[in-house]
């Protein structure tokens, strides 16, 4: 493991304005190397701005039935390719996920603030977006789910207590 890996495990980034020299556990000859302050934007923010289609999912029909969502639903919307269009500007979003149908449902957000969102049944809500280590994480209220660009595709992950559904998107 090179010395900037070995930073990284052990910093932990808390203010904008704080050295990550403050947060590592390494010999003092070491802290030299690592005495930079982070930029002050977050490339993996803006990584997903942009258009995405569905390319697979895993646990579909279980995390749908366990919703409560009714098997002619499931078996329509088993094979569909969502199209999920993100824009950002700084720390808001808007996220719409496009169904076949046409129907579509858009939230916007701000990071770490409380916002009114809606599911695809229509049902609304208050949650809070947060941005932890490069993922979005929300709590619906049936589920948790957590959203991330990895190897350049859009993983979104619902978890419903050991029930998981996993969606990856290709950019369009």
């Amino acid at each position: 493991m090179q010395m900037r890996e070995v930073a990284r495990v052990y910093c932990k980034y808390i203010n904008r304005e704080q050295s990550w020299i403050q947060y590592l556990d390494l010999p003092s000859a070491c802290l030299s190397i690592f005495t930079h302050t982070p930029p002050t934007t977050n490339s993996t923010k803006m990584a997903f701005a942009g258009k995405w289609e569905t390319e697979s999912q895993e646990g579909y029909d279980a995390f749908c039935k366990l919703l409560g969502i009714p098997d002619d639903v499931i078996e329509k919307g088993r094979d569909y390719k969502l199209i999920t269009e993100v824009t950002q500007d700084g720390d808001n979003f808007t996220w719409t996920q496009i169904y076949p149908t046409n129907a579509q449902v858009t939230n916007k957000f701000t990071i770490g603030k409380e916002c009114d969102m809606e599911t695809i049944g229509g049902k609304k809500f208050k949650a809070t977006v947060q941005m932890e280590g490069g993922k979005l994480s929300v709590a619906f209220p049936n589920y948790h789910h957590t959203s991330e660009i990895s190897g350049g595709k859009l993983v979104e992950t619902s978890k419903a207590g050991s029930v998981v559904l996993k969606r990856t998107s290709k950019k369009l």
